[in-house]
């Protein structure tokens, strides 16, 4: 099976360790991955910052980018929550409309490739410890993805999952929001952080990195200790041969 990988603009610039476990925790799961180079950024922010028009190019060069890609699968449920924009703000464009669709039918978020295309929810990781989950707003409420990496953490070996309390509040982050309402922000991160504490986990696992670095920011300057991962990070624990649980469980590779 053949993935092109979007890596977005936050974990390519700031966190590009999260986009190579991404990869190999793909090709270890059989799948053969490329990275068309001409991909930039998918026109998010400018587009909630109200600049349509001026989005637009981004978006074009997006769908040219992987125009000849089977699966596209993204480590951020919000970015790729944003392909699936595309189809609304190129509707009744008779150039683009059409690749637009395209482009979101193939789309995909990293867990929710490995659950829903692949079929698999154990890919033999393991972490020894404690850890709690935040679901990204984005990935939860605009893309539709609540259950995947629940599915996929709990066959973690040795990880124990802590509820979160309040989970479906925001962090704070939102990309420009957190820059253009920083008060506001700051109160709706400090909330989350302390609901994060409150779970005495060692570890705060989400599957968008922005989110993480806002939460792990502030909890780190307010004195709470706790290791923020993303889930490919996760998912990439593999141990060593000897101690290898088996075969993984489910899925059938095309």
């Amino acid at each position: 099976m053949k993935v092109s990988i979007f890596s977005t603009c936050l974990v390519d610039l700031m966190f590009p360790g999260v986009g190579k476990d991404m990869v190999e925790v793909l090709e270890r799961l059989g799948c053969e991955t490329d990275f068309p180079a001409s991909q930039v950024c998918c026109g998010q922010p400018t587009y909630n910052s109200g600049y349509l028009e001026e989005s637009k190019q981004a978006m074009i060069n997006m769908m040219n980018a992987f125009e000849h890609s089977d699966y596209v699968v993204g480590p951020s449920g919000s970015c790729v929550a944003m392909f699936h924009e595309y189809p609304h703000i190129f509707k009744g464009d008779p150039d683009w409309e059409m690749k637009a669709i395209a482009l979101k039918e193939k789309s995909f978020e990293f867990t929710q490739f490995i659950v829903r295309v692949l079929g698999i929810t154990d890919v033999g990781a393991r972490l020894e410890g404690s850890a709690t989950y935040h679901r990204s707003c984005h990935m939860t409420r605009l893309l539709g993805e609540a259950e995947t990496p629940f599915m996929l953490l709990e066959k973690v070996d040795g990880l124990q999952l802590e509820p979160l309390k309040n989970a479906d509040n925001c962090c704070g982050f939102g990309g420009t929001f957190s820059v253009k309402m920083p008060e506001i922000s700051e109160q709706m991160v400090d909330e989350k952080s302390a609901c994060v504490a409150d779970t005495g986990a060692e570890y705060l696992i989400s599957a968008d990195m922005g989110c993480l670095m806002n939460i792990g920011g502030r909890m780190s300057r307010t004195g709470k200790e706790i290791q923020v991962m993303h889930i490919a990070e996760v998912l990439n624990r593999i141990p060593a041969e000897p101690e290898r649980r088996g075969a993984l469980e489910g899925g059938a590779f095309a």
